[in-house]
């Protein structure tokens, strides 16, 4: 089995990046140094972190806008980033009322257990914990949960109830690019090289062994500032790379429980997730709930859709949506997306939008 196997694997799933800013008001020092447990005794947001059910302490970042925000949203970051992959779309949406919430997620970022794969189950379970945190810090305010690429995978299987952790109570449930790209797509060479990761699980495979060139955004800038910024992780264990499958693969399976009001964005050039498993997904949601689940789907768009060049675009689309679920996308990205996508005719009222 080649080398290049695991690391083709490890690169394209590690497509969600973040760019540094030296002038961010959280700094490396100040994150890292946030210690595996807090020291407070149960489920809070406190400062600029969020201690989750077990006392452990997410270093969590916000951008709020003037007055009470009509929405609130919580942002859940893709595989090998971390909460500042956020800052463009956040302040963005706090100039449109709605406040914007994103933690490290753990094994991730500044979080305790960096590199490690943490488990689906934990991964959901702290998303359900800051979400009730949000509900009790904004009474009457409508909350979404949004997951990009990995974070896309834990939102599915949160909101679907398949994680084994409570499900979160939101008003709906956006996925940026999720990754669904589960065993069941996988062809018998990736699969191989999955189950070999059982084998060395400490092995570590890096992006600079790649023979490919994976492209998850057209933004240049913000792809070398991802290559600069030490709290993106670069190398990937096997183990953790299992895990991420193991998820992605959860995530699929759970598409007939997944009943929630949703926006799916995806794009055209997303070299991260296939088309094939995404076209899959969307197949496979509810019939009883298409009708209040919109797909988006962005010819320009690759992986990194909220930080590509037409990132201020679907940023504008899912602001909309949260205004009003009902209304066409002013991109008009959903279009009969999900006749396009899947080659299956849309619903009746998608289709007369």
């Amino acid at each position: 089995m080649r080398v290049f196997s695991f690391v083709f694997l490890a690169t394209i799933l590690a497509g969600c990046t973040s760019a540094s800013d030296p002038d961010d008001a959280f700094s490396r020092a100040k994150l890292a140094a946030v210690g595996p447990m807090s020291s407070l005794s149960s489920p809070q947001l406190a400062g600029d972190r969020m201690v989750a059910a077990d006392g452990a302490a997410l270093p969590l970042r916000r951008w709020l806008p003037e007055g009470r925000p009509r929405a609130v949203m919580l942002a859940l970051h893709g595989f090998n980033d971390y909460s500042y992959a956020f800052a463009g779309a956040g302040a963005a949406w706090a100039k449109n009322g709605i406040a914007t919430y994103a933690y490290d997620q753990r094994g991730f970022g500044a979080a305790p257990g960096r590199g490690r794969w943490p488990g689906a189950r934990r991964l959901a379970g702290d998303a359900e914990t800051a979400t009730k945190l949000l509900r009790q810090r904004y009474p009457g305010v409508p909350l979404y949960l949004l997951g990009e690429s990995m974070g896309g995978a834990v939102a599915i299987l949160a909101a679907s109830g398949r994680s084994g952790a409570p499900q979160p109570d939101v008003d709906g449930v956006i996925l940026v690019a999720p990754a669904v790209w589960g065993r069941q797509t996988m062809n018998f060479v990736e699969r191989v090289g999955l189950w070999l990761a059982n084998l060395m699980p400490a092995v570590q495979f890096s992006p600079d062994l790649l023979p490919v060139r994976i492209r998850p955004s057209d933004n240049l800038p913000m792809l070398r500032a991802f290559s600069a910024d030490p709290l993106v992780i670069k190398d990937t264990r096997a183990d953790t790379l299992k895990g991420l499958v193991d998820l992605m693969s959860a995530a699929l399976t759970a598409a007939a429980w997944f009943d929630a009001p949703a926006l799916l964005l995806y794009g055209e050039h997303d070299e991260i997730v296939p088309r094939l498993p995404m076209a899959r997904f969307v197949d496979g949601l509810p019939a009883r709930a298409q009708l209040r689940q919109r797909v988006a789907l962005y010819p320009r768009g690759y992986h990194m859709l909220l930080r590509d060049l037409d990132g201020p675009l679907l940023i504008e689309d899912v602001a909309a949506w949260i205004a009003d679920p009902s209304a066409p996308l002013p991109s008009g990205a959903d279009g009969r997306a999900r006749a396009r996508l899947t080659g299956h005719s849309e619903p009746l009222a998608a289709a007369n939008r």
